[in-house]
């Protein structure tokens, strides 16, 4: 692992990796910027080429090109290094190589059908009507290249053939979701035909940029065809885990702390053309829960262009229901300009972009646009309206997070409907929010919940956990673990190592697994015996097997231990970069210099 680390290293410059995210400008032989992590004004971002290492003295954030990728996609260290590792083409021997070799033909697959859908664009007679078509929608040539908009001609087989000339098999194309298998035993069920034909391409890109999937419009309607078609479920893309346009908006979201979301794919185009980069879209399907918690990871301030019925049970609406249970704050764009009217964003910024940036700008809450519409619709005098309006609105106010934002909206409530409080909380208590229409996270989902974002001392906590539980499971382990390492753990599980260390016989020959297994057993005994908090905590530990990867927890161990060693260095660095704010703060330069000194030294040990 350390060794495919210092590769990914040597192949990427910091300067390359961070200037894909931020804008740099060279300073003497240093690189600056406004930092993506805090607001600022003056930049205090710095990236050094020489030292290949970044860092703020604003947040006191920095290290290295992994901790940058770690907090900037609001990811894990293992994701980072999957990232990183495909940027710099080198191949972990850590992940299955045949399941990668299937992936990455898939992604050479949909590269390549990008590339056939952009020159049928630029190079045929109908390409040239469908970027007449585009430019007349207001998108412009720029961002047609931009985004890799393409044109699939109207032919069966153009684009299975062009890839099957390229060393790609048939089952490949069908795979990577571009084609579809006919229903025909005398072809001997091994013939297709391409799914999208005839139509406008938008591909659909992952968080780095790679392409894994598209979406077709059709170019000139033709009997019942459906206007839009995607790629359906494949090994690469999951349409309710891809927001379209996120790898382009992520970075502006974060610095935003806003993300607006619709509905289409030009939608996104044309505000991001407009310069309203925090602009995603969730291709036709309502928020579901993968969605959000990629969302999560960069603001947690939702603006949502959707057409929503209040009153119904729309999948639109149970998204946003639980986008207010996951604690986002949400606002919703009702409708656009002087005459209030419902449009697609594309058409209106076409028409005024500052029409949009007002509409934006006036985004409702969620629950003044669940009242407005409420009230707007049912007549707030008689007994019937009044109920009816409080089967809208009371749900809303229970799926609020903060008890005392829910008080304040079960008082504008009482005094509209002109009841008493005791009876809208006596109503509100009878209320059942319903979540069984919203579809359980994965199991991979889950594991980010637990790792993204938590502070550097819960993130400790867990580090330490799992390196003890490796230890249980493999004491063999502790050999990795030096006195440098010791100093870092907290006192009971460092106790516990050291102790182990001093008392376990790791033998050099093969011996009986149920005699080994025995002996360790009788060694953790002893050595908690003494403390039965301490003991149980273990104990539940030994239980635990969603920690271990079987075959690959001596990479594990290392890993653990590297990071464990960077919490601490960063803990240093952090408390330098405040002496050293301190210091310029009382005009001492000689102790800022010193410091700066010391902070380099810590920087090169990362």
């Amino acid at each position: 692992m350390d060794s495919q680390v210092e590769e990914i290293k040597n192949k990427l410059n910091v300067l390359d990796v961070i200037s894909s995210y931020i804008k740099l400008t060279k300073t003497g032989i240093n690189y600056r910027g406004v930092c993506p992590f805090h607001s600022e004004k003056s930049p205090s971002f710095f990236v050094s080429p020489t030292r290949q290492m970044w860092h703020c003295f604003g947040c006191g954030a920095g290290s290295s090109i992994f901790d940058f990728i770690m907090r900037i996609e609001g990811v894990e260290f293992g994701d980072a290094l999957r990232i990183l590792a495909n940027k710099a083409g080198v191949e972990l021997k850590k992940e299955n190589p045949q399941l990668r070799t299937e992936r990455t033909r898939l992604y050479e697959i949909c590269d390549l059908a990008c590339k056939f859908f952009e020159k049928q664009l630029d190079g045929s007679v109908i390409g040239k009507e469908v970027e007449d078509y585009l430019v007349g929608r207001g998108i412009t040539k720029d961002s047609i290249k931009k985004w890799r908009v393409g044109y699939s001609p109207d032919t069966w087989n153009g684009l299975t053939d062009f890839l099957i000339s390229k060393g790609y098999s048939r089952d490949e194309v069908i795979k990577a979701g571009l084609a579809i298998k006919k229903d025909n035993q005398s072809t001997g069920g091994n013939d297709s035909y391409d799914r999208f034909r005839g139509r406008i391409m938008f591909p659909v890109f992952d968080l780095n940029s790679a392409v894994v999937g598209f979406g077709g419009r059709v170019f000139k309607q033709q009997n019942e065809t459906a206007k839009y078609i995607n790629t359906p479920q494949t090994v690469l893309y999951d349409k309710s885990g891809v927001l379209y346009g996120l790898n382009n908006a992520k970075v502006a979201i974060r610095k935003n702390n806003q993300c607006v979301v619709t509905e289409g794919y030009t939608d996104v185009i044309m505000c991001h053309q407009a310069g309203f980069d925090n602009t995603v879209a969730s291709s036709g399907t309502a928020l579901t829960q993968k969605h959000l918690i990629i969302l999560k990871r960069y603001s947690d301030n939702l603006v949502l262009a959707f057409d929503m019925d209040v009153a119904g049970d729309s999948a639109t609406k149970r998204g946003i229901n639980l986008a207010q249970e996951q604690g986002f704050n949400i606002k919703i764009i009702g409708s656009y300009g002087e005459g209030k009217s419902k449009s697609d964003p594309a058409d209106i910024i076409k028409k005024d972009s500052k029409i949009w940036e007002e509409s934006v700008s006036g985004a409702k809450s969620i629950m003044d646009y669940y009242f407005d519409s409420a009230f707007a619709k049912f007549d707030k005098n008689s007994p019937s309206g009044k109920k009816d309006i409080g089967l809208i609105v009371l749900p809303a106010i229970k799926r609020l997070q903060n008890k005392i934002e829910q008080s304040h909206w079960i008082q504008k409530i009482s005094q509209m409907l002109q009841v008493k409080e005791d009876v809208v909380i006596e109503e509100l208590g009878k209320i059942v929010v319903n979540e069984s229409n919203v579809e359980e996270p994965v199991k991979e989902a889950k594991e980010e919940l637990v790792f993204d974002k938590i502070p550097e001392n819960q993130r400790k906590r867990l580090i330490e956990e799992k390196i003890l539980t490796l230890v249980i499971k493999n004491p063999a382990h502790v050999e990795f673990i030096d006195e440098t390492h010791l100093k870092l753990f907290s006192d009971k599980i460092g106790d516990f190592i050291k102790k182990v260390k001093s008392l376990l016989y790791l033998p050099k020959d093969i011996v009986e697994k149920e005699q080994e297994d025995k002996n360790f057993k009788n060694i953790i005994e002893s050595v908690v015996s003494g403390d039965s908090d301490f003991k149980n905590f273990v104990a539940a530990l030994v239980l635990k097997d969603d920690y271990v990867v079987e075959g690959e927890s001596e990479e594990e161990m290392k890993l653990c231990l590297l990071q464990l060693k960077n919490i601490e260095l960063k803990d240093k660095l952090n408390s330098i970069s405040e002496s050293i704010r301190s210091a310029e703060l009382q005009n001492d330069q000689e102790k800022v210099n010193n410091l700066i000194e010391e902070f380099n030294k810590l920087i090169k040990q990362l």
